[in-house]
């Protein structure tokens, strides 16, 4: 039972924690200079088109009441028209978002498949000492690393040399499934180069901490082999804070398409929310925010819930402080 409340008590934390997120948004956007009849009208307009215009958008009704109305159409999916290309901001996600999961995917298969290998290998290396030194530079050199800067650097390289794969050019998976993941390559790269970090450095630490622990001295005496006693006790025991780290980073992975998509020309929705701040796009500003806080509240919730459910404990440690 008092398992359950907890669960119930990190949903409601959520929902209200994004209800939160729904008013700073609205009200960010709305304190931007200028006004949505400027954008729409333009500088030039009479106040009496101004008026009109304010009216026919509802911008003429109380601030609580326009929040209302966005808050009640995004919830049903109607995000509004961007200003720039006069469609339906909903219509333009429909297209962009499986580009950017495409890619936010790929990069988290890299962060799994180079990130925990490579952890797993620091910390069983001489118990994290020298033997793990290479795996903690490689590391510390991912994780202070802008992506930015390192995406620029491989748009240099790749551009300026034929290094065997293209830049900018991104090929539509209805077009072309393996060609629309291999345009996606580079960039899942760059986007994979901090979490392979992060990743590596955790499971190290995890790692460490499990081998220091009574049952595996126990295991060692019993004469098992190393390698099974990383996979069948090190392992299993050290998966609860790699697991937690890779579902958080996968919401990093998200807001980390922003740069990369626009380093190369990627057409995600990344791109498209930067393309809508150089133009004060509203509509799609405020779309693009509110989907990154809902991805972002919504994967440390199942980080919560999983997490509980892999360590009852985690569910008690609020109660039993208390008490």
């Amino acid at each position: 039972m008092d398992h359950i409340r907890w669960l119930l008590g990190r949903t409601a934390t959520a929902a209200l924690t994004l209800f939160g997120a729904s008013v700073l948004i609205f009200a960010a956007v709305r304190a931007m200079p200028g006004s949505y009849t400027d954008l729409v009208l333009g500088p030039l307009a009479s106040r009496a088109e101004k008026a009109e215009a304010a009216a026919r958008f509802g911008l003429d009704r109380p601030v609580v009441e326009q929040y209302g109305y966005w808050l009640r159409n995004a919830v049903q999916g109607d995000f509004g028209t961007s200003l720039a290309a006069r469609t339906p901001v909903a219509a333009e996600f429909g297209d962009r978002l499986p580009v950017t999961v495409t890619l936010t995917v790929l990069a988290l298969l890299l962060t799994v498949a180079v990130g925990v290998p490579l952890g797993v290998y620091t910390g069983t290396r001489d118990g994290g000492g020298r033997g793990g030194v290479p795996g903690r530079l490689v590391s510390a050199f991912g994780m202070s690393l802008p992506e930015f800067v390192l995406g620029s650097l491989v748009v240099f390289l790749f551009t300026r040399y034929s290094l065997g794969l293209t830049v900018g050019t991104y090929v539509p998976w209805s077009q072309d499934p393996l060609g629309s993941v291999g345009s996606l390559i580079l960039p899942a790269c760059v986007l994979a180069v901090f979490c392979v970090a992060a990743t590596a450095r955790t499971t190290r630490d995890a790692v460490l901490g499990v081998l220091v622990e009574p049952h595996i001295a126990a295991a060692v005496a019993r004469g098992e082999p190393k390698g099974f006693i990383v996979r069948h006790h090190v392992l299993r025991n050290a998966a609860v804070p790699v697991l937690t780290l890779v579902a958080t980073l996968s919401a990093y992975l998200l807001g980390g398409t922003v740069i990369v998509e626009r380093l190369f020309n990627v057409p995600g929705l990344g791109s498209y929310l930067v393309d809508g701040l150089d133009r004060r796009d509203y509509a799609v500003i405020q779309a693009g925010v509110l989907l990154a806080a809902t991805v972002f509240i919504t994967t440390n919730l199942l980080v919560d819930l999983v997490s509980g459910l892999l360590d009852p404990r985690i569910g008690t440690v609020g109660k039993e402080a208390r008490g």
